[in-house]
């Protein structure tokens, strides 16, 4: 499928990032896919890139990181100015099965939603274009 986006995978295990970013590279034709390591070089990214992209951005971040964990990096994310915030989507990917962190995540204005790891890809498609149809309701936690 052709879709035109850039990818900000924010992922302190490296396994993950290897296979989030294998994921997406299988999905899309030729993402550009960024990783950083915690929620503080994600801020750090998002000033230094985020304008210079001329196309929407997917930021896929973990929830427990050291430094920064991903809702650290929410609470920040909403005081960068409008225009480094326009066009971008937010999910947040967890292996936890703690309720209370997934619904924490759900409830936040920014998060599209709360994905298990690894990335369910066909309910990711689903979630970004509609028109992908085909969602598998076993790789997504529970409402």
């Amino acid at each position: 499928m052709e879709y035109n986006y850039a990818f900000l995978l924010i992922e302190d295990n490296v396994i993950d990032q290897i296979i989030s970013s294998h994921i997406l590279k299988m999905a899309f034709s030729s993402p550009k896919i960024s990783i950083v390591n915690n929620g503080k070089e994600a801020i750090y990214w998002l000033k230094a890139n985020r304008e210079k992209l001329n196309k929407p951005l997917i930021i896929l971040s973990d929830i427990t990181m050291p430094v920064m964990d991903g809702f650290q990096f929410l609470a920040k994310y909403d005081k960068l100015p409008d225009e480094i915030k326009k066009g971008t989507q937010i999910f947040m990917l967890s292996s936890t099965l703690c309720i209370k962190e997934i619904k924490k995540g759900r409830n936040n204005p920014y998060v599209k939603d709360v994905l298990c790891k690894p990335l369910p890809i066909e309910n990711f498609l689903g979630m970004i274009h509609p028109e992908h149809k085909h969602i598998s309701t076993s790789s997504v936690f529970p409402n």
